[in-house]
């Protein structure tokens, strides 16, 4: 089990001393404390602020059944969940049904024996890189381990790794090498702190059928390792109350931490687990800056609203809908997490409304681009992909390196309720009309989206002579993408852009506007 193997390193040890003792290790500055309050003093680095836009490959063993998110969870459960009525259906969970049917019962065939399954045999990482690099991404990010507790990294403290197990390759490090080869940032997203309780799945037994009370193989404590000790009947939230467990996380992520120095580090929670998760932060912000010669240039990202700085809050499948003081982040898929046969995925152009209403209220966008059980891509994410790369050379003027303006937008979409995001905010990925504008800027220069393809002359209130908001003359507007010269008039109540005779292929179009000086 995991607790005789920390004992017999050494690592069992208390939160708080651990970092002290990797400080005083590797001579790293002392310059954050575990404390909220000495994190108030992280600035955000200004790499993230300009990048914009990154893609995340969410992957890993949970491909191999092809079908979608939380299969390690979902094929142990017998009795699914009926959100609607707020009670157990009585029924089996799809995915469970599919595993009986496909793999067998799973106390005899459990997620253990999918994990073998996972070969990634035409997955090519460099060759991918080159592709999301060409599509407009800045940054890459890696899973490195997602609930079901399986590592992507070469752990020398778990034996469930992809090195060991699967691939027999270190993905986080083909990963790394690939983004660095081609220029990007690279980072790293940890779902380890929410496994403890939600793997409790593989404990348990059908609760009706002809295996009615037969164990999963979860039970099987000789697997402790893979599926996590039994938790206390009371330890049922989202991140575990087990001091143990989350000793355990600290020693696994710090490795991680110290293994790959990721620019980026993504928990799927809010800063886990207390004073244990503030000394995880600690750490990977003093590693940082002894990585970068006492410039701090890490971002981690939790799904928390800081209140002053502190780190990168992260919006699932949502948006915010205004302004933030403060960058931010969507983390969100074009399909489901994982792969799931016959998937509906975005548009090329939904992808590219979404990154501009992101970016026009501070923030950026982490788009999981799905993979195949085997590591390539499907034809229609390819062509989704080929989308976005037509657009970015010509309009990424408009979004790389700029800032919000005085508003993020304007048009009918404004003043409509809009769905809420799954996790806070607005719906990520949402229709627009025709009018809809989003703004960004970069110095004196503003850039007006518009979301949809204009079928009529382009008029835009807050640029007008009497609105409070330019309080400036215009000089030019161009249209990126666009050879022809525009007609405009900055009249008082709007700046009116006529159409051009031939709009650049692709469905939203940039104006690039200048002001007297």
């Amino acid at each position: 089990m995991k607790t005789k193997i920390f004992q017999k390193i050494g690592l069992a040890i208390l939160a708080t001393g651990f970092m002290l003792s990797v400080s005083a290790q590797q001579k790293v500055p002392a310059e954050f404390k575990p404390t909220d309050e000495s994190f108030k003093q992280y600035q955000y680095p200004a790499w993230f602020r300009d990048a914009k836009f990154g893609i995340w490959s969410h992957w890993g063993p949970q491909a191999v059944p092809r079908q979608g998110d939380w299969y390690a969870k979902k094929m142990y459960i017998n009795d699914s969940w009926d959100r609607n009525a707020k009670s157990l259906s009585g029924k089996p969970d799809e995915d469970y049904t599919y595993h009986v049917a496909h793999y067998g019962h799973p106390s005899k065939f459990g997620y253990k024996d999918i994990i073998p399954l996972w070969k990634a045999e035409r997955w090519n990482p460099e060759e991918l890189m080159k592709l999301y690099k060409k599509v407009g991404a800045r940054y890459f990010v890696s899973m490195a381990t997602h609930h079901d507790n399986f590592f992507l990294w070469n752990s020398k403290l778990h034996k469930w790794n992809s090195v060991n197990m699967g691939p027999k390759k270190d993905v986080v490090k083909l990963w790394q090498d690939a983004a660095k080869k081609e220029g990007l940032r690279f980072g790293v997203s940890e779902h380890l702190g929410a496994s403890y309780t939600w793997f409790q799945a593989a404990r348990g037994a059908d609760k009706t059928g002809p295996m009615a009370g037969v164990p999963y193989d979860g039970n099987d404590e000789q697997y402790a390792d893979l599926y996590h000790k039994k938790a206390a009947p009371d330890d049922t939230g989202w991140l575990t109350k087990d001091p143990e467990n989350q000793k355990e996380w600290l020693v696994m992520i710090t490795e991680l931490i110290d293994m790959y120095k990721p620019d980026l580090l993504y928990s799927d929670s809010e800063l886990p687990f207390g004073e244990v998760g503030r000394t995880m932060l600690a750490h990977y912000y003093n590693q940082d800056m002894a990585k970068n010669k006492g410039k701090l240039e890490a971002v981690y990202n939790s799904k928390l609203r800081p209140s002053q700085g502190r780190w990168v809050q992260d919006v699932e499948r949502g948006a915010l809908d205004s302004i933030s003081p403060f960058p931010w982040q969507t983390d969100t898929s074009i399909g489901d997490w994982y792969y799931r046969t016959g998937q509906k995925y975005m548009t090329g152009t939904q992808v590219i409304q979404m990154l501009i209403d992101i970016v026009s209220k501070n923030g950026n966008l982490l788009l999981n681009v799905v993979q195949t059980p085997e590591g390539d891509l499907e034809p229609d994410v390819l062509n989704i992909l080929d989308d976005i790369a037509k657009w970015t050379p010509e309009n990424g003027e408009a979004i790389y390196g700029t800032r919000p303006w005085k508003v993020f937008g304007e048009g009918p979409g404004m003043v409509k309720n809009q769905a809420k995001g799954q996790f806070g905010g607005v719906k990520d990925v949402r229709p627009y009309e025709s009018g809809d504008i989003r703004f960004t800027s970069k110095g004196e220069t503003v850039y007006a989206f518009c979301m949809m393809k204009p079928t009529d002359s382009i008029k835009i209130s807050s640029l007008g002579k009497n609105s409070k908001l330019c309080g400036k003359t215009v000089a030019s507007v161009k249209m990126l993408g666009c050879k022809e010269k525009l007609n405009w008039k900055q009249e008082g109540d709007a700046l009116v852009v006529n159409k051009p005779a031939q709009l650049p292929e692709w469905e939203v179009v940039t104006l690039k506007v200048e002001f007297r000086k």
